[in-house]
């Protein structure tokens, strides 16, 4: 009952909200193909069970999210959820999960990675997978609910992704650390690699040499671990060296980090996004490595289990969404219309709703498969700050039924960019005042972007 009372009210905090995206968003993508039979009410169905199930409230507003142990709660878990509560608009959730996060940094303004319940760390210093989804979560929250309320949105994103710039990636190497304290060269974790995240740093930064040196090199270490070890299709070992190699820093986790198993599970994933938001053909490629592995090799989605070793052979027993969600992400990429569809009813029709991981994860690639789990356009465009931003760019009427007009400096660029990322309209402002007329484009929310000097800005409009 105290749960029930908890999603009621926050459901109604969560009506006072306005923001740029709505719940469920319905995305197609522009790369890659989505199943016939997805349905964004199956992401809602799941967002609401996970939320009843592990969301607990703490005092002034924090929240958590209960680990396996329910008393315990990870900074995954944190990072999880502030994925799926910015996504599903639920802005009061988010901004308690962040609060908690910040309530529980180290020194290195990283989350510690475990804490007992509301407070007290248990297990000190940072996992960076947490800390990748955080600072992506951040940018989405900036785009659905702008900087200028309580919580900075944009700086907070900045400094997380700062921080992990300085602590979780080797220097010199561009290998992403699993941790603050500990990894690089000698021993990561492919499931942590996020491409697009990566990518997407850059470009909200204006550091896009450094962070897409990031994203190459995840490719380059997967790419080594397949080749190193003869895998079939994209089983990637759940730890491995920068050359590909085993580590022998792994001899403390399951079967010495050797094996596909529920670390690297969530590898297609993580991969699937880069090729669904950006295009990149090594994504592509590792998707379709992983969804044949699945459709030829194993006979399709229903034949999957909870563990592999790199050459095929199976060391798990159970069928689980962990798995089976993964593999149905990477089958966006794998050219088979059929195999996607049959592996996203199979990963819908798992019910695993008191599990931690099964259930947060299923929740997560729900997301991405239904098209809830999108790039969003402050990520895309430059976010460079510059001086026009304190100053004379203006835009009216907001909303409009046909056009606006954009007060920006002579000579500025005007790009009208759709919800979806396409570039609808462009032209150069000849004076101080523009008419954009966008009588033939359906209603709905475009971006324009106004570029100038080298440095842009975006602004939000709404076409009734």
């Amino acid at each position: 009952m105290k749960n029930l009372l908890l999603i009621g009210t926050m459901l109604l905090c969560l009506q006072s909200y306005s923001q740029t995206q709505p719940f469920p968003a319905n995305i197609t993508f522009q790369n890659g193909i989505m199943a016939s039979s997805k349905n964004s009410q199956d992401a809602v169905n799941n967002y609401t069970i996970w939320k009843t199930n592990f969301v607990e409230s703490c005092s002034n507003g924090r929240y958590r999210i209960k680990f396996d142990d329910p008393n315990q709660t990870v900074s995954e878990g944190i990072g999880y959820g502030m994925l799926l509560s910015v996504y599903a608009a639920d802005k009061t959730l988010f901004d308690g999960l962040w609060l908690y996060y910040k309530d529980n940094v180290n020194s290195n303004a990283v989350m510690n990675w475990k804490i007992n319940g509301c407070s007290g760390t248990i297990g000190q210093n940072g996992a960076t997978d947490a800390e990748l989804d955080a600072a992506f979560a951040l940018i989405v929250a900036d785009f659905q609910w702008a900087s200028a309320g309580t919580i900075n949105y944009k700086n907070d994103a900045k400094s997380l992704i700062a921080a992990i710039k300085a602590h979780e990636v080797e220097a010199n190497t561009y290998v992403l650390k699993p941790g603050d304290q500990f990894g690089g060269s000698q021993i990561t974790n492919p499931s942590y690699f996020s491409p697009a995240y990566c990518r997407t740093f850059g470009n909200f930064t204006n550091d896009s040499t450094f962070w897409n040196a990031v994203a190459a090199k995840s490719y380059t270490v997967i790419n080594n671990n397949l080749a190193q070890n003869s895998a079939i299709g994209g089983l990637v070992s759940d730890w491995c060296m920068e050359s590909g190699a085993y580590s022998s820093q792994a001899s403390g986790y399951n079967k010495a980090g050797k094996s596909y198993s529920y670390d690297a599970a969530r590898t297609p994933w993580r991969i699937a996004v880069d090729y669904v938001w950006y295009g990149n053909a090594d994504a592509k490629t590792y998707s379709k490595k992983s969804s044949d592995f699945v459709r030829v090799n194993l006979g399709g989605s229903a034949n999957i289990k909870d563990g592999y070793n790199q050459d095929g052979s199976l060391s798990g027993q159970y069928h689980n969404a962990t798995f089976v969600g993964a593999f149905a992400c990477a089958a966006m990429g794998g050219e088979n219309q059929t195999h996607l569809t049959t592996s996203y009813n199979d990963l819908n029709s798992l019910g695993e709703p008191t599990s931690y991981f099964n259930q947060t994860l299923k929740t997560l690639y729900l997301f991405l498969l239904t098209g809830n789990f999108y790039l969003p356009q402050n990520a895309t465009l430059s976010t460079g700050d510059f001086e026009l931003e304190k100053s004379a760019v203006t835009l009216y009427p907001n909303p409009s039924t046909t056009e606006f007009t954009v007060s920006a400096p002579q000579e500025s660029m005007i790009s009208v960019i759709s919800s979806q990322g396409s570039l609808v309209l462009q032209q150069k402002a000849t004076s101080e005042r523009t008419t954009i007329n966008l009588a033939n484009q359906s209603a709905g929310v475009y971006f324009i972007k106004i570029s100038h000097d080298n440095k842009s800005i975006t602004k939000k409009v709404i076409l009734k």
